[in-house]
């Protein structure tokens, strides 16, 4: 049996599940449309992102706290993605990982399970290549929420 996802993890895997496999790429790509941008202060500063180079395209994260929150297991975890607009399947997943992983709790997000991307039902459709980009940014997201705990 797979591990439980929270509940806004959950109803993304069922979107990806209840569709057919023919429409799976076009709702992975109405997704890419809906990644949010950078706020401004990430925007300017760009080293304060960090590269996924298994990436196929280049993507870039940050992991923050929420902003005046005390740090701790509890502490609701912000996420934000850089992807260019021509890269729409590496942009899709990091907007899946948004919609699904921002805000909540740095304890759930540590508690994802490692084959997320294989539960969307896309290894037929995308490449080996970017479903090992997919699993490499939540990777990083884990690692930093970890590195923030350890602050």
């Amino acid at each position: 049996m797979s591990a439980a996802l929270p509940g806004q993890l959950e109803e993304l895997v069922e979107d990806f599940t209840a569709v057919p496999q023919e429409d799976k790429l076009q709702l992975l790509l109405e997704f890419s449309r809906s990644l949010p941008a950078l706020p401004a202060r990430l925007g300017e500063h760009p080293e304060e992102l960090e590269q996924v180079v298994e990436c196929q395209s280049p993507l870039f994260l940050a992991v923050e706290w929420e902003e005046g929150a005390e740090p701790g297991p509890e502490t609701p975890v912000r996420l934000f993605f850089s992807a260019p607009a021509e890269a729409p399947t590496t942009r899709g997943f990091a907007s899946i990982l948004h919609e699904g992983l921002d805000g909540l709790p740095a304890r759930q997000v540590l508690e994802i399970p490692d084959d997320l991307p294989e539960r969307f039902g896309l290894t037929q459709l995308v490449s080996p290549l970017r479903m090992r980009g997919m699993s490499a940014m939540l990777a990083r997201i884990k690692r930093r929420v970890r590195e923030l705990q350890a602050a």
